[in-house]
């Protein structure tokens, strides 16, 4: 089968490797001519470094090279038996290129959307045949990273999404299927990683670096929740923040938070500005950590519990299985276990009264606990 991708930037042309390495042949659309040269000259250091590590051969990297073509016209796609289109995310652009695109590929080709914040029936409401659309959602870089979050809308055909599916498992890649809700699996069930630490920043309990500290040292993740922010850039956490928060009709669970906004408005995006919540210029010394056994256990089990409430609500509101919410956050963002697994072993009842508890003493709607949750137990 011909695969299509539309836009060169960093998604674009990681999906269009991995559909090369698997041996298909691949159309990069793009409508400047920079981003193809710069995808090209990207993807041939790419697989350069993996001929010099032994992971492809010499031969391997003409081949994949040879399957990608680099072109500005989306008159290319018309062979292609499935479309994945990751450009802006701007609902009018896609519509756009949507209909376009409609108009030029068979009546059986599979037209996909990499967006992580926009609805896919929204995005399909653009088409004659809205039957055909589906999210395809890879994480960052494509090619490494092993979740993809498969995404029907209410128009997507079951043979479509079965279709889609199949596609991308022979790949190597792990799927899971979620419902067509704001955030999908990981976007939705990892707000509180950020959002929680960050009030716990903002009542003074403990400092970036303690809450960092408590979360990789003694919760076993592989980055603390503001060191990730800085790495994933401020300004896009906050969007994507402010994006779930409307989407959901601005329930507080997902309420933003003003220190990210001030450090995002100052223009401290993290380590591509040099300075976010840590700075990180030349020579400078970051913080030391608390190293408080007894703070950092109340740190890590106060996020944890949020986290898991979460999980708890993914599944309460059936928008995924709960072996795919626990897939979803272990491969698409390295957690070190399934959140529901972790629930198991810590004891439903015990964070089940973590959040009774906050929500005793807070009487906000963030710490509601989840009426799964609540069965469970």
């Amino acid at each position: 089968m011909k695969i299509g991708i539309l836009g060169a930037g960093t998604m674009g042309s990681g999906i269009a490797q991995v559909a090369a390495q698997n041996g298909h042949e691949t159309i990069l659309v793009d409508m400047n001519q920079e981003m193809l040269n710069k995808a090209e000259d990207s993807l041939d250091k790419v697989l350069s470094r993996l001929v010099e590590k032994d992971k492809i051969s010499a031969d391997d990297k003409i081949n994949i090279q040879g399957r990608i073509t680099y072109t500005k016209d989306l008159e290319d796609f018309r062979q292609c038996g499935l479309v994945i289109e990751a450009i802006v995310e701007k609902l009018e652009v896609k519509h756009q290129v949507f209909s376009k695109m409609e108009s030029i590929v068979s009546k059986d080709c599979i037209l996909a959307s990499n967006t992580s914040s926009l609805s896919i029936a929204s995005i399909g409401s653009a088409l004659k045949n809205s039957e055909r659309i589906v999210g395809i959602h890879f994480f960052n870089p494509a090619p490494l990273m092993p979740l993809v979050e498969i995404i029907p809308g209410v128009q997507t055909s079951n043979n479509v999404l079965l279709s889609a599916k199949k596609i991308i498992d022979s790949w190597g890649k792990t799927t899971v299927v979620c419902k067509d809700t704001p955030g999908f699996i990981v976007n939705r069930v990892a707000r509180p990683f950020y959002g929680e630490a960050l009030r716990i920043y903002e009542e003074g309990i403990a400092d970036f670096a303690t809450i960092d500290w408590a979360m990789t040292e003694l919760g076993g993740f592989r980055m603390g929740p503001f060191t990730l922010m800085d790495y994933i850039g401020n300004d896009v956490n906050y969007a994507v923040t402010e994006s779930v928060f409307s989407a959901f009709y601005f329930d507080p669970r997902f309420k933003p938070s003003f220190t990210q906004r001030r450090y995002s408005e100052a223009g401290f995006y993290g380590r591509k500005s040099g300075r976010g919540f840590y700075n990180y210029a030349e020579g400078t010394v970051l913080p030391e950590p608390n190293r408080d056994p007894i703070l950092g256990q109340k740190i890590l089990d106060r996020i944890l519990a949020m986290l898991i409430n979460e999980a708890f609500d993914a599944v309460f509101m059936q928008v995924a299985s709960p072996e795919d919410v626990d897939k979803a956050m272990t491969k698409g963002v390295n957690y070190p276990k399934g959140l529901l697994e972790w629930a198991e072993e810590i004891g439903l009842e015990k964070v089940l009264k973590q959040l009774e508890d906050l929500f005793a003493e807070y009487g906000e709607d963030r710490y509601r606990p989840n009426a799964l949750l609540k069965r469970s137990v």
